[in-house]
């Protein structure tokens, strides 16, 4: 399928392959996570299958991202390689009827054979989002939004973020996965507010499993005065998963954004991202790559 300016490159072999990065959005209520499980409804497993049939081989996705079981997508990326031709606008028009309305890819285009969707990725982006409308989420948001209480002090929650920007191992805040580290370099933790809606703005070079959401919950337990700032700060002196940390839920959390480098700058960010990660990190749930 395609046209010629669309045209699967040579390997060395002389085969025809195409690297093919998706840019993919979905509603994560009705899915069990990102990865592929048998017998489970998964994003990747609906995913590979559509784009199976439509090129007629089996397609297997690399993310960016593998989120956890109710935790939405708003601009994830995968990449897939095929022998097929591509023609980027009937792929993104064939993949509208062959997938379900909860999960959408919005572009398709050819990459660069450096690509890789996990690897090449120097930070991914995520929003949270809470209502402190005393009568919760609008309906139309509740499967996106979270409700809490009315009261909650942002500023206080604002100092409380503060304190984790930059290097820190971050065991405290993720479920504990063997052989994986839990260092990670928080770039930005900050809260928006627009009436009743209250956002936090989370982004990192990676996170491990669950990150994001503990992240939330810990920050949160600070503006609703269970809570303070100084506490957050001496969570990071810890080398387990804290106890106290309350995990905030899976559906107010999404995936915003992906942020590569420039096409010659590929192949030494993946080289680098391989070295950090001589050690494995978690390899599956929510923000664990």
């Amino acid at each position: 399928m395609g046209s010629s300016a669309d045209r699967p490159r040579e390997d060395a072999s002389g085969t025809g392959v195409s690297r093919v990065r998706l840019d993919i959005a979905y509603d994560g209520t009705d899915f069990l996570g990102w990865a592929r499980q048998p017998g489970l409804r998964t994003v990747q497993g609906v995913l590979e299958d559509a784009l199976s049939k439509v090129f007629r081989e089996p397609i297997q996705l690399t993310v960016a991202g593998r989120t956890d079981a109710g935790v939405h997508a708003e601009a994830q990326v995968a990449h897939f390689d095929t022998i097929g031709e591509l023609d980027a606008g009937k792929l993104v028009h064939r993949m509208a009827r062959f997938l379900p309305k909860d999960v959408r890819v919005k572009d398709a285009r050819l990459a660069a054979p450096e690509f890789d969707a996990r690897f090449s990725a120097v930070r991914r982006h995520y929003a949270y989002r809470l209502t402190t409308a005393p009568y919760g989420a609008e309906p139309l948001q509740a499967r996106s939004v979270v409700a809490c209480r009315s009261g909650v002090d942002v500023e206080a929650m604002r100092a409380a973020s503060r304190r984790l920007l930059g290097l820190h191992d971050f065991a405290a805040f993720c479920r504990r996965r063997e052989g994986a580290t839990t260092v990670r370099e928080l770039q930005r933790f900050d809260w928006v507010r627009d009436g009743d809606l209250l956002v936090a703005y989370v982004s990192a070079d990676a996170f491990c499993w669950s990150m994001v959401r503990s992240l939330v919950g810990a920050v949160l337990a600070v503006g609703e005065g269970r809570r303070t700032a100084e506490w957050v700060g001496e969570l990071l002196r810890e080398t387990e998963r804290s106890s106290s940390v309350t995990v905030a839920p899976a559906h107010g959390l999404s995936l915003i954004g992906v942020d590569y480098p420039a096409e010659g700058e590929l192949a030494a960010r993946n080289a680098q991202t391989r070295e950090m990660r001589s050690v494995p990190v978690s390899g599956a749930g929510c923000c664990g790559d």
